[in-house]
């Protein structure tokens, strides 16, 4: 008899359970108390136990009620998540949506569109992962993403597709304490070369052999632009960074601009959403692209 419990039984019963009556349960149901009395009688009968006790004018659920609540909560709620998921593959949702988005690109904007992606397809499983140029492009070309967030490095792609979605400010920077924070004037690729770059780098066969923005000979590569903000600040190199990420260290003095000569020391990145125009994202990376999109516009108001 167990098997033939339904999940309208049971959210008729999580529903006159919270309501506090049959009636109160049918009106939030759009149905007739007589229904939803019913209903109730069939669940008790498979269980083989009484849930609610109806000797008072309102039914009081029973102790055995009360102990099978949290449990007819539970099933109903996956099971509603189960049909709900069974739709959306049915329209072609993505069950799950990976994306990878460029180190340079604003957390800040990427977690609003992520936690309004949340509300919206509860049932889409969701993979971000954060690398640097090269390592955005890799996955997607490989289809191993629905689409990545990526800088202007790497654009020679013809079955790739860019929308664009924003401009960064990226400017040079060193610590005070570094040598180069006191040159006297616009700063000369020999000077340059004489102190030790940082620039971040990926793991990527498509950027072997390629470098954006490195002006010295002496470099140190990092994978992680947390580490290169730490290694600025500790005065152990120069290089570029994002002002959305360096602006309170300007600000304070933890961080000053660097004027280069012969080289762009303050310049902008456009940023852009790219996918394989074979494999275009589903619905929820649609989605996802365009609340980024909706996102950057309302940054630039």
């Amino acid at each position: 008899m167990l098997d033939g419990i339904s999940l309208d039984q049971l959210t008729t019963f999580v529903t006159a359970a919270e309501t506090g009556s049959f009636s109160a349960a049918g009106r939030k149901l759009g149905r007739a108390q007589s229904v939803v009395s019913q209903n109730l009688a069939n669940l008790e009968t498979q269980l083989g136990i009484q849930l609610f006790d109806r000797s008072a004018r309102y039914p009081v659920l029973t102790a055995a009620g009360r102990a099978l609540l949290a449990d007819a909560r539970a099933v109903a709620e996956d099971l509603a998540k189960l049909k709900a998921r069974a739709r959306g593959l049915a329209g072609g949702l993505e069950p799950e949506l990976s994306v990878a988005s460029n180190v340079l690109f604003p957390t800040a904007v990427l977690t609003e569109a992520v936690s309004a992606f949340q509300q919206e397809f509860p049932t889409t499983s969701l993979r971000v992962s954060v690398e640097s140029m090269g390592g955005v492009i890799e996955p997607v070309l490989e289809r191993r993403c629905s689409f990545g967030i990526r800088g202007p490095l790497l654009t020679n792609h013809p079955e790739l597709r860019d929308e664009a979605l924003l401009g960064l400010r990226y400017l040079m920077v060193a610590s005070p304490r570094h040598p180069l924070a006191t040159h006297p004037g616009a700063i000369p690729p020999d000077v340059l070369s004489e102190h030790v770059q940082l620039v971040l780098t990926d793991r990527s066969r498509l950027t072997d052999g390629k470098d954006l923005r490195v002006y010295s000979s002496k470099t140190w590569r990092l994978s992680d632009l947390g580490a290169k903000h730490a290694f600025l600040r500790a005065a152990l190199g120069w290089g570029g960074m994002p002002y959305h990420v360096v602006e309170d260290d300007l600000q304070n003095g933890e961080l000053v601009p660097l004027t280069l000569e012969q080289a762009e020391s303050d310049t902008h990145i456009k940023m852009s959403a790219v996918y394989r125009t074979d494999t275009p994202p589903g619905p929820a990376g649609r989605w996802l692209i365009d609340r980024l999109k909706k996102a950057t516009d309302m940054r630039r108001a």
